[in-house]
């Protein structure tokens, strides 16, 4: 091939690039448009329905301008071409929403556009002393002989303290012109500019790395572990190898340093303090400058965010994929292959046979749930004979501690109290003139039903139905006081007659 033809080749594919093919359609303007409208210089991420709002809306304004070459369509068409045009991707954002951003082709493209609506730079002291400092610069740091680098900056150190002396002795400062400033400026913005479409070509390549590693863990035609390690390669020499993973790890890096970060911004904002800078530079132009450092944070979050995703891919295979069941299907696949080798030695080469797709169902009226288990058989094991010696000794007086009220001399203590000289005014009273080991809770309930039987009646309370209640101080086996308030009954004179017998509420129990 000649060279004339080798070249053809490469403008050709050049012109088949996304980024071309949206600037030489007849409708570019409009959509450069609507891009730098809806997206901005920042790329932000735009929800899908808010977006088919924002072009039909814009597209409406550009149509009442008088512009005849308006692309047809709703906003949702229009962004499905788009997105067939490798301009827009849909993706889906932290919160899981739906959202569109510029392609990297896009944005080179808008890039372009933005480098032509500015002023265009002429040949200046400024860009001559650029190039003579960054040639001078890249040599002096990819020069491989020793001594010419140290003279270089041994001369480089020279020139900086002669400088540096002069300032000191109080030398006249040279103040930069305006020319200087604008081309600076100019060449400084258009530097900015490209790092979006940078950003966007490595995410981009992320993207492409999750969807191979998708297809080949679907495929199944290679171990699980070579498809991880070729990731792993790929994204090693994505970010090694290619121009715009260099960029993305210079911007990392320039991120992890909290001390070039502060330079960075002390030096923008020194550079539009200028006083030239307000004759130089518009609002929307100060603002691309102030707005550096969180355009490289919002790149590197979107890059990172990506690689993030791949990563994920990786790790839910690497949980959810069953070994077990994929070596089960392989073994019924080679059954199925043997019976098929089998049928074939024993028909004709034109032999057909009806398959069904699925296997039918097989209608069984009940299944055993539970299964015979040998454990259930077994014995248990046999209660071992313990020496009673051994046993813990228990007392009488801690058995009937714990039992239930002594009825028999709780009768006792109730007829002697009724024969004493000096009785008991109430069975409160009588409860409290108990010794501790019947004044348990549970001799309460006793008194009461020895009560009941008698057939004592509750004393009711001045012009009330309510009975009057009574403390009983009752004291716990482990020594501790509970009080009750129980209605009031009062113990009758042994010569009278028994009152009627009354039921009697239960026990309402207070803590002190």
């Amino acid at each position: 091939m000649s060279d004339i033809a080798g070249e053809l080749a490469r403008v050709k594919g050049a012109f088949a690039q996304p980024t071309l093919t949206l600037l030489h359609q007849r409708q570019a303007p409009v959509v450069i448009t609507v891009f730098r409208a809806a997206f901005g210089r920042n790329n932000r991420p735009i929800p899908t329905a808010r977006l088919h709002t924002q072009v039909e809306e814009h597209l409406a304004e550009i149509r009442q301008s008088g512009e005849l070459e308006v692309p047809s369509g709703s906003g949702r068409d229009l962004c499905q071409r788009w997105m067939r045009g490798q301009w827009l991707v849909r993706a889906l954002d932290e919160t899981g929403n739906e959202v569109y951003s510029l392609t990297s082709h896009a944005q080179q493209a808008l890039e372009l556009v933005t480098s032509m609506t500015r002023d265009r730079a002429t040949l200046s002291e400024h860009r001559i002393a650029t190039i003579l400092g960054t040639v001078r610069r890249f040599n002096a740091e990819a020069n491989p002989d020793r001594t010419a680098r140290v003279t270089l900056l041994n001369q480089e150190i020279a020139r900086l303290q002669a400088e540096r002396d002069r300032l000191v002795d109080g030398a006249a400062m040279v103040s930069a012109t305006e020319d200087f400033m604008h081309e600076g400026f100019t060449e400084l913005l258009s530097l900015i500019s490209a790092l979006p479409s940078d950003f966007a070509r490595v995410e981009e390549r992320f993207g492409q790395i999750r969807t191979e590693i998708l297809a080949a863990f679907r495929a199944e035609d290679r171990p699980a572990g070579e498809v991880i390690d070729d990731y792993l390669a790929r994204a090693d020499a994505l970010m090694t190898a290619t121009h715009e993973g260099r960029a993305f790890e210079g911007a990392f890096a320039l991120l992890r340093d909290d001390a070039l970060v502060t330079q960075l911004r002390e030096d923008l904002g020194a550079l539009l303090d200028h006083p030239l800078s307000d004759r130089i530079l518009g609002d929307a132009e100060r603002a691309e400058l102030r707005g550096t450092v969180k355009l490289v944070r919002d790149g590197l979050d979107r890059v990172l965010a990506q690689r993030s995703r791949v990563t994920a891919t990786l790790k839910e295979y690497i949980v959810s994929h069953d070994v077990a069941r994929d070596r089960a299907l392989e073994q019924t696949l080679r059954q199925v292959e043997s019976e098929l080798m089998t049928w074939m030695a024993t028909t004709g080469p034109r032999a057909s046979h009806d398959v069904p797709l699925l296997p039918p169902r097989v209608s069984v009226d009940h299944l055993r749930e539970r299964f015979y288990d040998p454990a259930d058989d077994v014995l248990p094991e046999p209660i071992g004979t313990t020496d009673p010696d051994a046993a813990p000794r228990t007392a009488l007086a801690d058995l009937r501690a714990q039992g239930g009220p002594q009825f028999g001399t709780l009768r006792q203590r109730i007829d002697h109290a009724l024969a004493s000289d000096s009785p008991a005014a109430s069975l409160g009273a009588l409860f409290d003139e108990l010794e501790p080991t019947l004044r348990r809770p549970v001799e309460i309930f006793g008194l009461l039903h020895l009560a009941a039987e008698r057939g004592w009646l509750a004393a009711e309370a001045d012009q009330a139905e309510v009975p009057t209640p009574e403390t009983y101080g009752a004291i716990r086996p482990d020594g501790t006081r509970r009080d009750f308030a129980i209605p009031r009954l009062s113990l009758p004179d042994p010569d009278l007659e028994p009152a009627r017998t009354t039921d009697q509420p239960p026990p309402q129990e207070t803590v002190r």
